[in-house]
């Protein structure tokens, strides 16, 4: 792809010709074909087969089978688990559970780690973080009676807050190194970071952190299913996600957890469920917990919900996460494009690397108009984006729904809004969504 911004809607649409990715469009609900939606990176868009899956399991699995289903249901948070750990993670089966929340997932890594460190006082997080990671951190800071680090990554500061060196929000290892010490039981950071879109050095930071005995929880939930993460690879330990984003599960779909299986035995959650217990259906009276990755699942998981990450993540693995990734590069190649073509002379700024292995699926451009100028792509030109503080409007391509071309149109009628300056005629609507 041309590093030089002179797109056209023909040129463009080449680019949809010879995409690979193409056909696998036409395998999701789109009911306005007039829509641009640069949100996938927030939830993605249905897929057609989810509405027969789930269909397909409320009759003819529970409305048939009734409490009988449970004989092949029992398991299915780890079977998932281990579909979505080949297609998308790049790890081996055994590992990775589909469960609960993305949060309570985290809060029970975190918390795990931290036991298996008795003695050590210090958490480190990120000013950047996601803010559901950052105020769960604080929470076990406060009941643990521990020492919260967060490394000052964007100016907004917090709790222990240190400074450091940083550009888009992104924590280097030389940044890093110095708070490393023997006195921190726990170091958590995103993947891909939810609003500049930066990838971290997963290999080089998990690596670091364990020569010290520290070990990462990393947060995936802005990178899976749009880059590839190589957890085998990049020797990760421990991370969580959700699914409902690049993954196209839907709306509050079950998150993920992955323990690595050399620290399956070692680690123990603080939510002791009836699920982890080794022999489960013998209902003893004393928690004893299978050493296995069962062992992190807390109680029941939601069927319906596997059902529709089980869809989704079959599709990724019929799509292959390398082309994915590629996909997700060029995309966000184009996006930065056509911000030198269009937007930078229009008061905005570009707030994502522009080297394409240090960002993920999605970019960030600000301006001081950015939530006006977000609600009224949505009220005036049919552009869903999403708005995120401080004064940034958030664009992602979603490699499967997606086109090269619903990008293009959908920078060129931001562009033609703020050229007329249309955009300051929409109001707030009021919405605490953003």
């Amino acid at each position: 792809m041309s590093n030089v911004a002179n797109w056209s809607a023909e040129s463009v649409a080449q680019l949809d010709r010879e995409d690979p990715l193409a056909t696998f469009r036409n395998q999701f609900l789109i009911t306005d074909p007039d829509i641009c939606y640069l949100d996938g990176n927030s939830l993605g868009r249905l897929p057609k087969a989810t509405i027969d899956k789930v269909n397909s399991f409320l009759t003819d699995e529970w409305g048939k089978q009734l409490v009988d289903g449970w004989s092949h249901w029992i398991d299915q948070a780890q079977t998932a688990g281990d579909l979505l750990a080949k297609t998308a993670l790049g790890a081996d089966s055994g590992q990775t559970l589909v469960c609960d929340t993305t949060s309570v997932n985290f809060y029970q890594l975190c918390v795990a780690a931290i036991q298996a460190n008795p003695g050590r006082k210090k958490i480190i997080i990120d000013s950047a973080n996601f803010p559901t990671d950052r105020y769960i951190v604080q929470g076990i800071a406060k009941k643990f009676n521990l020492e919260l680090v967060t490394l000052n990554s964007d100016g907004m500061g917090g709790p222990g807050a240190v400074e450091i060196e940083s550009e888009f929000e992104e924590i280097t290892l030389d940044a890093l190194r110095p708070h490393l010490t023997e006195d921190v039981a726990l170091l958590t950071l995103q993947a891909v970071n939810y609003r500049s879109g930066v990838k971290q050095d997963i290999k080089a930071i998990t690596e670091a952190a364990r020569e010290k005995g520290i070990l990462v929880v990393w947060d995936c939930s802005h990178a899976i299913g749009s880059v590839e993460l190589n957890f085998e690879q990049n020797t990760v330990d421990l991370a969580v996600g959700c699914t409902y984003k690049y993954g196209n599960s839907g709306p509050g779909s079950p998150a993920w957890l992955y323990v690595k299986k050399s620290l399956q035995e070692k680690l123990q959650v603080p939510i002791q469920g009836w699920f982890a217990q080794d022999k489960q259906f013998e209902m003893g009276a004393f928690f004893e917990p299978t050493s296995q990755i069962r062992g992190f699942q807390i109680a029941s998981p939601s069927i319906i919900g596997i059902r529709a990450v089980e869809v989704a993540f079959e599709m990724i693995g019929q799509a292959g996460i390398k082309q994915i990734n590629e996909k997700a590069s060029k995309g966000t190649q184009l996006m930065i494009d056509l911000y030198d073509q269009w937007l930078a002379d229009l008061g905005f700024t570009l707030a994502t690397p522009r080297e394409a292995n240090r960002r993920g699926g999605h970019i960030i451009i600000q301006h001081p108009d950015a939530k006006q100028i977000a609600h009224a792509l949505r009220k005036l030109k049919n552009v869903i984006p999403d708005y995120r503080e401080p004064g940034a409007i958030r664009l992602g391509i979603s490699p499967l729904p997606t086109s090269y071309s619903e990008v293009f149109e959908g920078f060129r009628r931001l562009k033609e809004l703020v050229e007329s300056g249309d955009y300051k005629t929409i109001t707030d609507s009021g919405s605490r969504v953003t």
